[in-house]
């Protein structure tokens, strides 16, 4: 089963993390993608740019509007993700566990909802 890893921390952390320790994080995050790569739950995953240059879009009454940003304002935003196939949600927490932003952000795990095709 596919379950999505959704990686939420502060963006406005990073920039101003001393270097080695961005460097730190981010071999942490290497080494975690090349270790559910080679254990062959690895489906897809990519980190995100920052909220400033999201955009949202709507459709209201048949009315396409885009406004800049996310929707809401939090402590924590939506800076990447990973796609895990696994056996089940134990499987897909233990490796959310060890997706190193659950250090000092959060890591949202939801199942994919496979629709089928008629």
């Amino acid at each position: 089963m596919k379950y999505l890893c959704l990686i939420y921390d502060d963006e406005k952390m990073w920039p101003s993390m001393p270097k080695a320790e961005a460097e730190t994080m981010m071999g942490e995050y290497f080494a975690f993608t090349e270790a559910v790569k080679q254990s062959g739950h690895y489906v897809g995953g990519n980190a995100l740019q920052p909220t400033s240059t999201a955009t949202c879009v709507r459709v209201r009454q048949g009315k396409t509007t885009t406004t800049d940003g996310p929707f809401a304002e939090t402590k924590e935003q939506l800076g990447g993700y990973f796609v895990v196939d696994v056996t089940g949600l134990d499987r897909a927490l233990e490796l959310a566990a060890q997706i190193p932003g659950a250090k000092m952000g959060s890591i949202e795990v939801r199942p994919v909802l496979e629709m089928a095709r008629a």
